[in-house]
């Protein structure tokens, strides 16, 4: 039996949040696009910062990835290229399994170097430590779902229940019943995932659709020290 909970939860949250991630990156882009940036910290401290990037984004892009599979993707389109659910449940294992470890570890770092490093901390915003709760509860429930459920405690068919919810929601066809029955660990995970769109427009998260393409594999900012200008405007005056 649907209760008040359930379309609270898996009705009105996902298309609050939806309107407020698209209306909202709309407004902020009209009247605030002085912020729309990562206000980069590179300058502060770099190497914590190089390994944390690195490591949290192409964890995060292979999660995504996984998800638009697992999620998008129904069972039988899997089943007509000829990928047995079985051999899909490895291939969704193992790579989760490698994206969560990634995506947590540079997360950590990233964390950690905020929270420790003296002029990146001087830069951190209540909006940023919300940002980052969230993110660590969202990937951290995944990682549990991916390693503890899929891994070690067997498995559980996620397209049957959370991928038809998801997809139901696009069709404006939603069928809440189906994640009420799912384990809490993925209402939970899917709850995180709501409030951080939700957030999204109004934290340094905008900075994702700035370059969306050549983002990982733009060149640093390269800092010079003004005595070495100095010195070669001199040199070739």
């Amino acid at each position: 039996m649907m209760t008040g909970a359930d379309l609270l939860f898996w009705v009105v949250l996902p298309y609050a949040a939806m309107a407020v991630f698209v209306v909202g990156h709309l407004w902020r882009y009209q009247r605030d696009q002085f912020t729309w940036t990562s206000r980069s910290t590179q300058l502060f401290e770099r190497r914590l910062l190089m390994w944390g990037s690195i490591l949290f984004h192409y964890g995060a892009l292979a999660a995504i990835g996984g998800h638009a599979l697992g999620i998008l993707v129904p069972s039988g389109v899997t089943s007509a290229f000829g990928i047995s659910e079985h051999t899909y449940h490895l291939i969704s294992v193992s790579g989760g399994t490698l994206a969560a470890l990634a995506c947590v570890t540079g997360l950590l770092l990233l964390l950690y170097r905020r929270l420790t490093v003296p002029r990146v901390a001087a830069t951190t915003t209540r909006m940023d430590l919300v940002t980052y709760v969230l993110l660590l509860l969202m990937i951290g429930l995944g990682t549990i779902e991916t390693v503890g459920v899929n891994l070690l405690g067997g498995s559980y068919d996620y397209r049957a229940t959370v991928g038809l919810w998801f997809r139901g929601l696009f069709m404006l066809d939603p069928h809440p019943g189906l994640m009420a029955s799912a384990p809490l660990v993925y209402r939970l995970h899917a709850i995180a995932a709501w409030l951080l769109f939700a957030l999204w427009p109004f934290t340094r998260l905008v900075h994702a659709w700035s370059v969306p393409v050549t983002y990982l594999n733009r060149i640093y900012i390269l800092y010079r020290r003004r005595g070495r200008q100095a010195s070669y405007l001199r040199k070739y005056r």
